[in-house]
């Protein structure tokens, strides 16, 4: 595979963003969550439908699912830094088991990647012992979605998988979003369910507790709102990190930068060397870490982990 740049257009003048009523509201009732939800979903479609806005889309999903992991671990009974999770996927060297925080997060890379209409690849994800059940609870949530709006319907999704089995979070979260993405017709699929449930919350949707629906709609609502604002930083980030492309002068520059609009973590001695990532263009392992540096040193990457061996670089936040 050889490198191609990404087509995109530099009209950054007007990014969609929350009215203040939105933002302001309660969510009192869940007919005040629907109304709300439907502002905010329009806005999100808006900012990552449309080019023009250059939302790095696959770094956006990227970003979500490293959030997603950390906010599931803690559903399942672990308290994990964003940092230990990342780190046990993108340093685990390949063919070594990457334990239950890099597999988490390979759960959820995997999750963003799936065609929300793809049953097969929806499957994979889940596993085969849940797989014969995804149709039929994507189905509940999508016309509990058709009448009662998408933020009805992830919550139905969520119930359906938990009270078949109430340790199965991340399965329940993951179904959600697929959900989400089939009823707004997205290509790609964004984690905006987990990030801010409590298993309380998810213990009582499953009992049918008196306000828990709402508690959880407005929990994935508070989410959504989340993830506007991210994308809008990171459409803005991305702008600066193209601008200063033609500085850059190493063989292989472009596929680099490109890189870091994709992946929310590069780790130089094995997404950069010896060849980029997705290309066939070589690259050494002393000229990807002075890639990086560089990047650091013209304000738009930054070094993730603190460590002096190891390193891993990311879009400067």
């Amino acid at each position: 595979m050889t490198y191609q740049p990404a087509a995109h257009t530099d009209d950054q003048t007007i990014l969609p963003q929350l009215p203040g009523w939105v933002t302001s509201g309660r969510a009192e009732t869940l007919e005040t969550v629907a109304f709300r939800s439907g502002a905010a979903l329009t806005v999100l479609d808006e900012l990552i439908s449309d080019l023009r806005h250059g939302v790095p889309l696959k770094l956006l999903a990227n970003r979500l699912a490293l959030s997603a992991a950390t906010a599931t671990s803690k559903l399942e009974g672990r308290l994990v830094r964003d940092a230990d999770i990342r780190d046990a996927y993108h340093l685990t060297p390949p063919g070594e088991a990457r334990g239950p925080d890099g597999d988490l997060l390979g759960f959820w890379r995997e999750a963003v990647r799936v065609r929300a209409s793809g049953a097969g690849e929806i499957a994979d994800v889940v596993g085969a012992d849940v797989a014969g059940e995804v149709g039929v609870w994507i189905e509940v949530g999508l016309e509990r979605a058709r009448t009662h709006g998408p933020l009805a319907g992830c919550a139905a999704v969520l119930c359906a998988v938990l009270e078949t089995n109430d340790r199965a979070e991340r399965i329940a979260c993951a179904l959600s979003d697929i959900l989400l993405a089939r009823a707004l017709n997205w290509k790609t699929v964004l984690t905006v369910t987990a990030r801010r449930l409590t298993k309380a919350a998810l213990r009582d949707l499953v009992a049918d507790g008196q306000g828990a629906e709402l508690a959880v709609q407005a929990r994935i609502l508070d989410s959504i709102e989340e993830t506007i604002r991210v994308g809008r930083d990171l459409a803005r980030r991305a702008e600066l990190l193209r601008a200063v492309a033609p500085k850059l002068r190493a063989k292989g520059s472009e596929a680099g930068v490109t890189l870091f609009l994709t992946e929310d973590a590069v780790a130089p001695a094995s997404m950069l060397s010896p060849h980029i990532w997705g290309t066939t263009i070589p690259m050494t392992s002393r000229a990807a870490r002075r890639f990086c540096d560089r990047l650091v040193e013209l304000g738009v990457a930054r070094e993730l982990t603190g460590r002096p061996t190891f390193r891993l670089y990311g879009i400067a936040p």
